[in-house]
Parts: structure tokens; C-alpha cells; sequence
């Protein structure tokens, strides 16, 4: 099993699309039909690949729905071009509705996702030449796979239309349903179990990057704590703490492209710049400041996004003597001129590069810290802050160079958990997540509109004399979940859309 590149190779489809591997023989060299494919180890882990290359793609713009939705980030404001104000921009002011784009992409390119995942497991479960010792990690790695995208999709949507094999017929689509929220738990807990069981612990150079043990078992716990099973979050985390992961002395060492899947790295989606591939990540470019030029990228011939600014809410959030933050972020750009524009921008991606637009940045999913936190909140909600609690807690806090937390209470140290996931998981796509896991609805809208409240009076980037629409940064409880885009109601008239939208 090559290491994972993701060369853009997902040849699933039931017509076939174009392949250039040249271990393929057919007829017509553009096309590869799924009759022909999958006869061996080799053609099975071509299509893992695939798989795992269409991670990239969702993984481009998760930041709109887990980072750019919360109080963690904004936008840096371009009146001159509102060309994202019914897209993207829509996730900062709280005005996402069934019509958005990015909605519709979203649940469009998840469900891509999956269907090429499970034919792939369909393939494999049917292949008779492959050695049932190999073909154990690559179902694992793909169930995995299954167990996340769900995971998210239930996370955004609620009920969601539940697919564990291919349609045969087309008109089979249109008798699916949106299936309550409990069963399509069920099933990531199925997928995921059954991956612990057979993925590795650790993977050779080789194949670095790819899913092993310990992510499955850091997912699992994660889908624990998010359901409230706090006893089953907690015995599932503490199987990771044997399996070799580690803290890294330094907190930027988790974001160097020369260090990637390093010891605390559970599991990352890989990218691969400096080249043509196609596999390069581009998060710097979308995240500096649209005027910044190259004062950030480097490269000054590409416009940056202007996108996930770091807002004043989560600037003023950390604690003096923080190493994190000036990691995470900048709270202003020197531009060509030598002025000092005051704009911040997220510096946790931002490294050298050789070709602009093609930068080489992995980026976190599952870290250790992640595990360590998890961990002392499912402690806590058990039975308060125990010395192991503060343990877990704590090892995180003294690697950022911040004074060790003692003499909490239940409440506080709860408070304290979450306020230290903001931080150390800052512009990672957790904070959406945490707020719901950690909220009501009730409680989420009357968090975020006192968010609101304070970026309204005094707006993290200037806003060149445009007011505020009246419909801006109006939270309410419908919103905790997004809505079914309305392509799909329109699709499937049976597909129940969420309330209020």
C-alpha cells in the first residue's frame, strides 16, 4: 500500500471515469468500467485512495460550517464585492437558508463521498483474491470514513438520509427518507466498532496518514461525549493513551508541513504542494486579508479570501503568556507600504511555499490534545473535577505555557474545558461542534446573539460605512441545525425539511 497522495484517482463509478494508471488494460483507454476494476489488491487500494483523495474537497470548505458559523471568525468585509452574500457570507451573519449554494454543495459532495465509499466496500466484500489479513485494514479505513462523513452530516442536519450500499436502480433514490437521528448513530457506532477491531496501530513510513486504530477509537469517543455517554467517551478515549501519542514540545510543530503525522497527530487529511498533482492545500490564500497582497501568502499576483477572520471575541479570549497565540493567529499585516493594517488573519497554516496558490499543509482532524481534553470533560460530567481530570487538563495548559487549573467546581471547570478547546483547537473545525455538544438550542441562540451583540457595536473589520442588515447576526434556536437544501426537497418531496426554514 503506496503512501497516501491521493492522486486523483476514483475510478467507482458505475460507467467508469478517465484513469491514466497504466496497469489498466481496456478497449478504450479514457474509460474503466467497475466490471473490470477491483480484481486485486493493487485495483482496491487505487479506489481507497480515490476515497480518501475526496476528503480534500470536503475538507476545503468545512471551515464555513464549524468555524466561520461561530463566534471564532468572521469575514474581512468588501463592500465593493458581495458577490458571497447569499453563499458564504450567510454563515457569519446567521441568514443560511434551504436556497443557500453552500448548502446544497455541502450535502451534494458528502453523499458523492459516500457513494463511492460504499462501493468500495461493496468491491471488497465480494473480492475473493484478496488476503483476509489485508483486506481487514482497508474495510476498516473506509468504514472509518463512512463514520465520519455521517457523523458531521447528523451533526449538521439532524435526521439525514441513511445509504449503506449502492442504489441499483435510480428510481430507488426517490423512496429514501431522512432517518432519525438515533439509528444513523447506530450505525457510526457499528462502522466504527468494527473498524477498531481490525485496523492497525501504526502504519509503516510508507503509508503515512493513513487510518489506524487510534483515530477510530478518538472518533468513537467523540461521538460518546457528543450523545452525553459520558462512561462509554471516557473508556474508549483511555484505549488511545497506550498506543503511542504524544504531546509535541512545540504547539506549532502540529501545523509545519515538514512535520507531518507527527506523535500527536491521531489523523490529518493529507495534501501535497509544490507541485502539479492537484493535491495541494490552499487555506492561507482563503484566510488572508483580501488586501494583504502578498504580506501574508508571500506571492502577490493571488487576491486572498478575506475569510475566517479571527474575530475580537476569541483575540481577547486567551490568557496573557499564551504560546499559542501568536501561532494561531496575527492581530494585524505589514503591507507593501511598511503601514500596519489592522486586520487579523489566521497564521496556524501560513509556511513557506514554492508555487503560488500551492501550499503544503495538512490539516488536523483528531489530535492528541484533542484526546486529553475529551477526556477530562467526560470525567468532569461524571463526577466533577477529579486530580485525573486535571491531569488531562492540565498537560495541554503547561505545553501553552499557562499557570496549571486547580479549585474548580463541576460548572467552572466546565467552563474552563471549553475555553481551553477554543484555544488550543482554534481554526481547526471543532468550535461549531463543541458549542452544540455543549448547548441547547435555546441556550446556543442566546449564546450567539450575545456574540453578535458585541460584534455588531464594534465589528472585527471595518465595515466602509455599510450598516448592518436588519437580518444580520439574528440567531434563533431553528438554527442549530442547517436546513435540507431546497434542491433536494424539490428532488424528493417526501424529504421532510427542518423546522423553521
Amino acid at each position: 500500500m503506496k503512501k497516501i497522495t491521493y492522486i486523483g484517482i476514483i475510478c467507482l463509478s458505475l460507467v467508469g471515469v478517465s484513469c491514466d494508471d497504466d496497469f489498466l488494460v481496456t478497449t478504450d483507454p479514457t474509460r474503466i468500467g467497475s466490471e473490470l476494476f477491483y480484481k486485486n489488491q493493487t485495483q482496491v487500494e487505487q479506489a481507497l485512495n480515490g476515497v480518501y483523495g475526496q476528503l480534500q474537497g470536503i475538507t476545503n470548505n468545512e471551515y464555513l460550517f464549524q468555524e466561520f458559523t461561530s463566534d471564532n471568525t468572521t469575514l474581512d468585509f468588501n463592500p465593493l464585492d458581495r458577490g458571497g452574500a447569499s453563499g458564504w457570507e450567510a454563515f457569519e451573519f446567521s441568514t443560511v437558508n434551504s436556497g443557500n449554494g453552500e448548502i446544497s454543495n455541502l450535502w451534494n459532495n458528502y453523499y458523492a463521498a459516500l457513494y463511492n465509499t460504499n462501493f468500495t466496500l461493496e468491491k471488497l466484500a465480494a473480492s475473493t483474491t484478496i488476503d483476509p489479513a489485508v483486506k481487514g485494514p482497508l474495510e476498516g479505513q473506509l468504514k472509518f470514513i463512512r463514520a465520519f462523513y455521517y457523523f458531521n452530516l447528523v451533526r449538521y442536519f439532524g435526521d439525514v438520509v441513511l445509504v449503506t450500499k449502492t442504489l441499483k436502480n435510480p428510481n430507488e433514490a426517490f423512496a429514501l427518507l431522512r432517518t432519525p437521528e438515533a439509528e444513523v448513530y447506530t450505525q457510526i457506532e457499528t462502522d466504527l466498532k468494527e473498524a477498531i477491531a481490525v485496523l492497525p496501530v501504526k502504519y509503516d513510513a510508507a503509508n503515512a496518514g493513513r487510518i489506524t486504530k487510534g483515530a477510530a477509537l478518538a472518533l468513537l469517543g467523540k461521538v460518546y461525549l457528543t450523545k452525553k455517554q459520558y462512561p462509554e467517551a471516557v473508556s474508549t478515549l483511555k484505549q488511545t493513551l497506550p498506543l503511542g501519542y504524544a504531546l509535541v514540545a512545540d504547539y506549532a510543530d502540529n501545523f509545519n508541513p515538514q512535520k507531518k503525522n507527527d506523535i500527536e497527530s491521531i489523523f490529518e487529511i493529507q495534501y501535497q504542494g509544490g507541485n502539479d498533482l492537484g493535491e495541494w492545500s490552499s487555506f492561507m490564500y482563503t484566510f488572508a486579508p483580501r488586501l494583504s497582497a502578498g504580506a501574508v501568502t508571500g506571492f502577490a499576483n493571488i487576491v486572498p479570501g478575506g475569510r475566517n477572520i479571527p474575530t475580537n471575541d476569541i483575540i481577547a479570549a486567551y490568557e496573557p503568556g499564551d504560546k499559542r497565540k501568536d501561532i494561531s493567529l496575527k492581530t494585524s499585516y505589514t503591507n507593501a507600504k511598511g503601514e500596519v493594517v489592522p486586520v487579523p488573519f489566521i497564521n496556524k497554516y501560513r509556511y513557506a511555499h514554492t508555487i503560488a496558490g500551492r501550499t503544503d499543509n495538512n490539516w488536523p482532524v483528531l489530535r492528541y490534545s484533542d484526546v486529553l481534553l475529551m477526556l477530562a470533560e467526560g470525567i468532569n460530567e461524571q463526577s466533577g473535577p477529579s486530580t485525573e481530570a486535571y491531569d488531562y487538563l492540565n498537560q495541554v495548559r503547561k505545553r501553552a505555557g499557562l499557570a496549571e487549573a486547580a479549585g474548580l467546581d463541576k460548572a467552572a471547570f466546565r467552563d474552563k474545558l471549553l475555553k481551553e478547546r477554543r484555544i488550543e483547537l482554534a481554526f481547526e473545525n471543532h468550535r461549531w461542534f463543541d458549542l452544540k455538544r455543549t448547548k441547547t438550542p435555546a441556550e446556543l441562540a442566546q449564546f450567539m446573539n450575545a456574540y453578535a451583540a458585541k460584534e455588531k457595536a464594534n465589528p472585527t473589520v471595518p465595515r466602509g460605512g455599510v450598516a448592518f442588515n436588519a437580518l444580520d447576526y439574528v440567531f434563533t434556536e431553528t438554527e442549530h441545525v442547517f436546513p435540507i437544501p431546497a434542491p433536494q426537497i424539490l428532488i424528493n418531496k417526501d424529504l421532510i425539511q427542518n423546522k423553521g426554514y
